[in-house]
């Protein structure tokens, strides 16, 4: 027992050390809090303005795959489009999301069977209805050059798309669409 005595003394001998207090002041903490914010918004606005985009739908060309009132987020970045992509196009002073249907090197025409991609007629699963040509537009057959891609909107009755301006210009588009956020009452 007295070894353990001794040793509980010398523990109980070890003076505490003292504890290192900070204090900020309020100020300190609003300046820092205000810093953090204003990295976070700057941070946000590169990231929308140069690497993503954002677009509100108002329009229904690509009813039912994007709604009238749906949020579309698309990649800046990502411009080598295959067929099946959805992508924001700028033509005729707006902004449209379309789908590819054709790169440079297809050759697009639209026949009474519909839409026919290199000689094949197309199936088209989600697409509810027929692919027509209008009136007034491009003839057919088209064959795509470089630097273009021949869209269409889902909603084919209707859709301003390549039947009317033609092949759009890659350096019209703005990005891949890479989300849709739907609006909940439709």
């Amino acid at each position: 027992m007295t070894h353990h005595a001794a040793s509980t003394i010398l523990i109980d001998a070890i003076p505490p050390t003292p504890e290192v207090v900070e204090t900020y002041s309020v100020g300190q903490e609003l300046k820092a809090l205000a810093f953090k914010t204003i990295a976070i918004i700057v941070s946000a606005l590169l990231l929308f303005t140069f690497v993503y985009g954002l677009h509100y739908n108002v329009e229904p060309g690509m009813y039912p795959s994007i709604k009238d009132g749906d949020l579309v987020m698309y990649s800046r970045w990502s411009k080598d489009y295959r067929a099946g992509d959805l992508l924001m196009l700028r033509t005729q002073g707006k902004t449209h999301v379309r789908r590819v249907v054709a790169i440079a090197g297809d050759t697009v025409d639209i026949t009474e069977q519909g839409l026919v991609i290199n000689g094949s007629l197309q199936q088209e699963p989600d697409i509810k209805q027929e692919t027509n040509r209008y009136a007034e537009g491009v003839d057919f057959p088209l064959t795509i050059s470089e630097g273009e891609v021949f869209v269409l909107g889902d909603a084919r009755d209707g859709a301003t798309d390549s039947r009317i301006y033609g092949a759009a210009k890659e350096g019209d588009t703005e990005g891949t669409v890479i989300s849709v956020l739907r609006r909940r009452n439709l």
